[in-house]
């Protein structure tokens, strides 16, 4: 019975999800544009999704040549040496492959996104366009020129199947009249080539960030407690917002006709605000309503702990507190484990409870003011996997990093006012020590330190340094040896009671007569 209750619930949920996700298309920040053959270059670019997993270069761009594979790229042992444009044969008779770098285009399905994206990185590509196989069904033109009796009635999405995280190539999908021409070109075997751009939008001197996550989310945690220095380091040139992801229990059916709650302990509000369970089981451990719980109390803690300077240092320490003392099963709705966090961080507890009040609070069947909001910007802004991050507007694609975000904020900047701490820390190896002192020990990106390096120095050359003192030392004993051994098959020489210089003092340890003496 409970199984039963949890899949039906968690079903509903999912449901919901997808209807608000599918009403919004996500911003695009990028451009696609075809240089080579000059036919096909179009000013305006072409149209394009971008795919939420991987790691775009924001503010730079891929320019290569295209190679389409004629295999869908489902297998991981991909053949480079097929395709189009056709290329010439080496020693052994074979075509040669794909010379890298390049982008490479697949056609759409047998596989998931993740996967084909996943393979093609595998064969050195740069990035990965999809040419969807499928006409829109807004798309007259399209179905009238394929004669299909098919079409897809809303765009594609190129989510993430849960496992996009070692992705680090970008990848677009294109649609099917666009991707045609280019595929006819490249199989008439025509050299294409194709620029990848990303750029943020850079409105002033503020850059406003945004994340996208909940209480329960466990890839987003690590973020939040290393970003907190960073945010202060950027100070009031860049402002944050955290936004908790509510699911509506109204459309997702959790809120009967006779006003009872449909979905258990996942909802608050008798079935109003959703959140799905942690640990999928609705008699143990942390609930829906519990997730719905914290994400008010960190709505209020911003409200009044960061939404004034957008940086919230006092929001950071709270939840680092929380995930340090009260991220488990036992504690999680404890509210004496709250309130230890509440005194750590240095938050007012009657402030925030009065604010949970204030706003419509979560027990009455009645709306709450900051949960409304809350789900109506998600819906606006277009979230549609969670945790994500916003810079400008614009969603970071890839995973969720404290150097991801800080390089995306920088990037978002109008040229020529970023701050000191972008100049300065943006590609330094030691990037954590950087953005604590405000100056870089070492640049170089991956590279080593100029302390590091210098210090490896020294510790060579007295290791060296050592090892010649050492064999000086062993190699003249040896050579004393050696000569006293000589001179003492040698009777001494006749000479004075008292005689000084005889040739027996050179072996002498210590002595200090020459031999010729």
């Amino acid at each position: 019975m409970t199984f039963f209750r949890s899949s039906i619930a968690a079903t509903l949920l999912l449901r919901a999800a997808n209807v608000a996700n599918a009403d919004s298309a996500d911003a695009v920040s990028s451009r696609l544009q075809v240089h080579v053959p000059q036919t096909l270059f179009r000013p305006e670019g072409y149209d394009h999704r971008e795919a939420l997993f991987g790691v775009p270069p924001y503010g730079g761009s891929i320019a290569q040549s295209v190679y389409y594979s004629d295999s869908d790229l489902c297998d991981p042992t991909v053949d480079t040496r097929k395709g189009f444009p056709i290329r010439a044969k080496d020693s052994k008779g074979q075509m040669e492959p794909w010379p890298t770098p390049y982008i490479l285009m697949v056609d759409r399905g047998g596989c998931s996104f993740v996967q084909k994206v996943r393979n093609a990185q595998k064969t050195g590509a740069a990035g990965v366009v999809i040419a969807d196989n499928t006409c829109l069904c807004s798309d007259k033109d399209c179905v009238s020129a394929n004669g299909e009796d098919v079409c897809q009635p809303a765009e594609p999405i190129m989510a993430d199947d849960g496992s996009g995280g070692d992705i680090s190539i970008p990848s677009f999908l294109m649609f099917k009249v666009d991707a045609d021409e280019i595929k006819a070109e490249l199989r008439a075997n025509h050299m294409v080539q194709v620029e990848m751009q990303w750029a943020l939008p850079q409105p002033d001197d503020r850059v406003e960030y945004d994340l996208w996550t909940t209480p329960s989310d466990p890839v987003s945690k690590d973020f939040q407690k290393k970003f907190k220095p960073v945010a202060e380091a950027l100070g009031d040139r860049a402002y944050f917002t955290p936004h908790m992801y509510i699911y509506d229990g109204i459309k997702s059916n959790c809120q009967g006709f006779d006003g009872d709650n449909m979905c258990f302990n996942l909802c608050t509000n008798n079935g109003r605000y959703c959140a799905t369970d942690p640990d999928n089981d609705l008699d143990h451990g942390i609930s829906g309503s519990d997730v719905v719980r914290e994400s008010l109390r960190r709505i209020c803690i911003w409200k009044h702990h960061g939404d004034s300077d957008g940086v919230g240092s006092e929001w950071w320490d709270y939840v680092a507190e929380f995930m340090e003392r009260c991220d488990t099963p036992d504690y999680f709705a404890n509210d004496e484990c709250v309130k230890d966090c509440y005194k750590h961080a240095k938050i007012d507890v009657d402030v925030v409870e009065r604010c949970m009040r204030d706003s419509g609070g979560i027990e009455k069947d009645q709306a709450n003011t900051f949960l409304d909001l809350e789900m109506q910007a998600q819906v606006q802004r277009g979230v549609v996997i969670l945790p994500t991050a916003f810079v400008n507007t614009v969603a970071l694609r890839g995973g969720l990093s404290v150097d991801t975000v800080f390089t995306a904020v920088c990037n978002g900047y109008l040229e020529g006012t970023e701050p000191k701490v972008c100049k300065e820390c943006a590609g330094c190896s030691e990037f954590d020590d950087c953005i604590a002192k405000k100056k870089c020990k070492g640049k170089g990106g991956s590279g080593v330190s100029t302390h590091t390096f210098m210090s490896s120095i020294l510790f060579i050359c007295i290791i060296f340094g050592g090892a010649a003192f050492w064999h000086y030392r062993k190699t003249r004993e040896e050579m004393r040896e050696q000569v006293r051994g000589i001179l003492a098959e040698y009777m001494p020489l006749e000479g004075d009671d008292g005689q000084v210089g005889s040739p027996m003092d050179f072996a002498r340890r210590g002595g200090t007569e020459g031999l010729m003496s």
